[in-house]
């Protein structure tokens, strides 16, 4: 980099490289030593309320999925005509 603070002159080699070395850096765009917000703080220790496990609210679903059916079946079974 110039000394001025201006990145290399567009078009430029050094453009081209300083612009490869910044997508390719790693870290997924995650500043270093910084806590990100990702997918991850869901299931750590500092997250306040209940803790369920994914396979925990995967059964919680299907069961609810299967009572609303289920109750869709008792009534046109069980269908009061008057």
């Amino acid at each position: 980099m110039v000394s001025n603070g201006e990145g290399p002159p567009r078009g430029s080699a050094a453009a081209a490289a300083n612009l490869r070395r910044r997508r390719t850096g790693g870290g997924g765009g995650a500043p270093a030593g910084g806590t990100a917000s990702t997918m991850l703080q869901f299931y750590t220790d500092d997250t306040t309320g209940h803790k369920l496990s994914p396979n925990t609210v995967l059964i919680m679903s299907v069961g609810f999925i299967a009572f609303v059916a289920l109750m869709h079946v008792f009534g046109k079974l069980y269908l009061v005509r008057s």
